[in-house]
């Protein structure tokens, strides 16, 4: 590995760097660092000196080569949404940030296709989507703040993997910037493309330790005309499962969304934030909100629905329901859901697990879980809730009534290996969708197999021999 630069060297590659981007594109004053040095969850924090924003491709391969020859690390940022610490830098380390790469350069109905730079807000792809009369349909809690770039690089999930996949699932074509500058068009809007290696999937989920998207092309689908969307209670996680089983032969495989909704959960939105109201007239200690979907707007998805809870009531799987009988309620059953993780600040300090199991895992995971934190840190609430039709839990612990926060959060590492080994014991992951960065990558290395491990450490060998790409996260 070739050593840095000294001061000297690392001031004249600045200086060049800022020739190819304009006074626009980079900053260095401590008031605007300040976005980038801050990490969402408050568990990390920043300390680069300099932040870089590139508005066009070309200038992001100028700024790596730069970067690469003076040996700079560079830590790709997006909407700094992240919740494990994958953006956090060192002083050393400079922040490119994608927000200037901001277009839309096409949606082709035809094809099911948008193609958006790295910068583009979730939102607005969702919004240039029903323009055309398409869904794309990554949704997420951030949506409003995130961007396509840091999205594919963490592999989001959200609310709609059941029905279409993840992140992962959602992309024809990457356009990366290599840490050595050389650009990788493979921006291709190809559903069948049988040529080689699938490199595009090297560098979703990499969480910029590889290069630096820039671009994406993305799957649409057809718009949905009609929603069902119902807010149930059921007395087990058992029950829910079961639900979804029936859910999914019942709907004609039209569900969308199944959130598994804990009674802590519940009261925790519906005490702390405006507009979150429990829809049902008695407590139950589990809730499920469940949506059906179609393209078409005369599908029977109501008829189906009613159905389908009405077996269930018989078979005791579901003991209350209220059915969403407009936009409006629907939302509202929604903004529950979304309450929750609001709700939680308010409540002190949240040790957060972010799991998978399989679905028919599921279960026995939260049955294990439950207890294993109890014996760990009596009087604790737990606050588990997710998506539960794939099998993701977010599995969060909030402190004892009247508990010093502080000191219940230096049980988190302690806390997360007894959940996880849970998580693991029963075949699952120790991260579902909010990725590895710095908080999970030493776990991760001690849980994978080590071939595993060697096969992800070559790939990173091969493509950024000098560990100037997101030092330090993922591998």
């Amino acid at each position: 590995m070739t050593p840095p630069l000294d001061d000297a060297g690392r001031a004249d590659a600045l200086e060049r760097i800022k020739a190819v981007v304009g006074p626009k594109g980079w900053t260095d004053a401590e008031a605007a660092l300040e976005a980038y040095r801050k990490e969402w969850r408050g568990k990390f924090r920043g300390a680069t000196r300099f932040a870089v924003a590139p508005s066009t491709t070309e200038e992001v391969a100028q700024v790596m080569a730069i970067a690469h020859g003076a040996r700079l690390p560079v830590v790709p940022l997006g909407g700094n949404t992240g919740l494990v610490g994958g953006g956090v830098t060192a002083a050393e380390e400079i922040v490119l940030s994608t927000h200037r790469l901001d277009r839309i350069r096409g949606v082709d109905p035809a094809n099911d296709t948008l193609t958006a730079e790295a910068g583009v807000i979730l939102q607005r792809i969702q919004e240039a989507a029903a323009e055309r009369d398409r869904l794309f349909p990554l949704s997420l809690g951030a949506e409003g703040t995130c961007r396509i770039g840091g999205n594919l690089s963490t592999n989001a999930g959200g609310t709609g993997v059941l029905r279409y996949g993840n992140a992962r699932d959602l992309v024809l074509g990457l356009e990366v910037v290599l840490p050595d500058g050389r650009v990788w068009n493979g921006l291709r809007a190809l559903r069948k493309d049988n040529t080689g290696y699938g490199l595009k999937h090297l560098f979703i989920g990499a969480e910029g330790t590889l290069g630096v998207i820039t671009a994406a092309v993305l799957k649409l689908f057809p718009r949905p005309r009609q929603w069902q969307t119902a807010f149930c209670a059921v007395p087990s996680p058992q029950a829910a499962v079961d639900l979804l089983s029936r859910a999914k032969d019942g709907s004609g495989d039209m569900v969308t969304a199944f959130e598994l909704i804990g009674r802590q959960c519940l009261e925790f939105a519906v005490r702390h934030v405006e507009g979150a109201d429990d829809p049902l007239a008695e407590g139950s200690p589990w809730y499920v909100l469940i949506e059906f979907t179609s393209s078409v707007a005369e599908a029977p998805l109501r008829d189906q629905l009613e159905a389908v809870l009405g077996a269930a009531f018989e078979a005791g799987l579901v003991t209350d329901a209220v059915i969403a009988e407009s936009g409006p309620q629907r939302d509202s059953l929604w903004f529950i859901r979304e309450a929750i993780v609001e709700a939680q600040l308010y409540e002190g300090g949240s040790i957060k697990h972010d799991v998978s199991v399989p679905v028919s895992a599921v279960p026995a995971f939260l049955d294990q879980a439950l207890a294993t934190v109890e014996r760990l840190a009596p009087g604790c609430r737990p606050c588990p809730f997710g998506h539960v039709g794939d099998g993701n839990i977010h599995f969060n612990v909030s402190q004892p009534v009247d508990a010093d926060g502080a000191a219940f959060l230096t049980g988190w590492e302690a806390m997360a290996e007894a959940v996880h080994d849970v998580a693991v014991d029963l075949g699952g992951s120790i991260s579902a969708e909010h990725g590895i960065g710095l908080l999970k990558r030493d776990e991760m290395a001690r849980r994978k197999d080590p071939v595993e491990m060697d096969l992800m450490r070559a790939v990173k060998r091969a493509i950024d021999p000098d560990d100037l790409m997101n030092p330090g996260k993922v591998v």
